[in-house]
């Protein structure tokens, strides 16, 4: 069992996915935005390839907990990944300060700027998806 954790933009989706343990997140791939029903697709091929279980979408908070537009648009896909998947849990996750800790970290890493741009989504999807698994200790995941 693996659990995939999804950076959602406009553009892009920044994909992440855990190590069988649940211990560890590792980048995968950045999807290109072209329609939802090919987004489906190349999800359901990586739900498949990798006997993925659970599905992480981040949410953009404000800084003060409320969710704003970007937010409802993201609990909206959320909805439409239930319904295309409805065999896997579909999570949402606090992602605030995910894409600026994914940028700090390739900053300290020193990743040219035009690096950066390229793989800035799959770190944030990262990001998010290590602090879920954090957040399991030893829960289990229903």
């Amino acid at each position: 069992m693996r659990i995939l954790a999804l950076d959602v933009g406009d553009k892009t989706i920044g994909v992440a996915l855990s190590d069988e343990l649940l211990l560890t997140a590792q980048g995968l791939e950045v999807i290109k935005r072209t329609s939802l029903d090919r987004d489906v697709v190349r999800l359901n091929q990586i739900v498949s390839d990798y006997a993925v279980s659970v599905i992480v979408i981040g949410l953009p908070k404000n800084m003060n907990g409320t969710i704003g537009p970007r937010g409802e648009s993201i609990k909206e896909f959320a909805a439409q990944m239930a319904d295309e998947f409805p065999e896997l849990q579909i999570k949402l996750w606090d992602e605030r300060l995910s894409t600026v800790a994914a940028e700090r970290s390739l900053i300290a890493a020193d990743v040219s700027r035009a690096k950066r741009k390229k793989v800035i989504d799959k770190m944030a999807a990262v990001f998010i998806l290590q602090g879920y698994l954090d957040s399991l200790g030893s829960r289990d995941l229903s």
